[in-house]
């Protein structure tokens, strides 16, 4: 999947707060912040099968979040830090021109 550098696409934004949705993936980008790793030690220290690590890291890769880097026959996964920008940016637009006004009486009110 491409990543857009655009903050207005909201499937992807949408797929990466999904993504972000779960403590196991949570830990995989704590994990990734620090350095690059394979899958091999992904899976020793979060204890985990390949096959589930499998289905958590292809989300992550999905939503933009992670990069996968092919070196012989191992897979190692980095950080997209590109799409947390994309994020952190879509997040402060909320901060910085979003005031919240008060609701309008609706038309149909008796």
């Amino acid at each position: 999947m491409q990543v857009q550098s655009s903050p207005l696409n909201p499937t992807l934004i949408a797929s990466s707060f999904h993504a972000l949705s779960d403590p196991i993936r949570i830990r995989l980008l704590e994990l990734l912040r620090e350095q690059e790793l394979c899958v091999c030690e992904l899976c020793e220290i979060l204890e985990m099968s390949q096959s589930k690590l499998s289905f958590h890291l292809k989300t992550l890769k999905e939503a933009g979040l992670v990069r996968a880097r092919q070196e012989g026959r191992w897979i190692y996964y980095s950080l997209n830090l590109p799409q947390f920008v994309v994020l952190e940016q879509y997040l402060a637009e909320y901060r910085r021109f979003s005031p919240i006004l008060p609701a309008r009486p609706c038309l149909d009110a008796p």
